[in-house]
């Protein structure tokens, strides 16, 4: 479970202090799916980056699974928009990566990876370098990287949004497919309507100057394509895009 409770956070700017987040509320309970919208600027990247541990000075709480924020003790899965991987290691160094650093290197990990690189058809790309790979396949490298991990939580800022809409629809089906399999609990960061009604469980719309949470609703479409051609969906999708727009910025 992911606690947030009066979370507060400002830059100092040049000429005044600027609030990126204002006593944002909001609990993400065990094994969930959390998708977070709001127009640019409403400091959702602010927020994936409290809950990860990257930004330390802000007022409120932050609690995992009861506990404070410790990369130290936790397993804390990150994955960014540009899928964070480093251009001088081979696909396989990079999967092994974050394995490597928290627990060392075992069979059962070689054996997980495998499994892993099988699902995801990365069996013939492990010696490549990511520059010699399509968005898609870089993207599920750094599905692989993560889920290899096994972390407690998983923080996703904007991952699909550098690919084509086939594509991104595509990793969509192969996220769900790993999360399905694994529970884990999920902060998604995304400017696409319809991703965040298709992957997220629950959607927490944000507005922004400063960023705060206007609402948290409840997902009956979540995980399933079959909406996507109703009237139902498509009004809602028109209802979410209408709140964005009313906060600042479309989506």
């Amino acid at each position: 479970m992911i606690e947030v409770e009066n979370l507060t956070v400002a830059y100092n700017g040049l000429k005044q202090q600027n609030t990126a987040l204002q006593n944002v509320s909001l609990t993400v309970p065990q094994g969930t799916v959390c998708a977070v919208i709001g127009p640019s600027g409403c400091g959702k990247s602010t927020l994936l980056k409290v809950v990860a541990g990257l930004i330390k000075d802000y007022k409120g709480e932050v609690r995992i699974n009861g506990g404070a924020v410790s990369p130290k003790k936790l397993r804390i899965g990150f994955m960014p928009q540009n899928y964070g991987l480093l251009p001088w290691q081979t696909v396989a160094d990079n999967i092994r990566l974050a394995s490597r650093i928290k627990d060392g290197w075992t069979e059962a990990k070689a054996a997980k990876m495998a499994a892993l690189c099988q699902k995801l058809g990365l069996e013939d790309l492990l010696a490549r370098y990511p520059q010699e790979l399509s968005g898609g396949q870089q993207q599920r490298v750094s599905l692989a990287r993560v889920f290899l991990l096994e972390p407690d939580i998983l923080l996703m800022d904007e991952p699909f949004s550098a690919l084509d809409a086939i594509t991104r629809e595509e990793m969509q089906d192969v996220f769900r497919d790993l999360w399905e399999a694994a529970g884990i609990t999920t902060i998604l960061v995304t400017h696409y309507v319809e991703e965040a009604l298709y992957l997220g469980q629950q959607i927490v719309l944000m507005s922004a100057n400063p960023g705060t949470v206007a609402e948290v609703m409840e997902n009956k479409w979540q995980g399933s394509r079959s909406w996507k051609s109703s009237q139902e969906f498509f009004v809602k999708g028109q209802e979410l895009r209408s709140k964005i727009k009313a906060m600042g910025a479309g989506a």
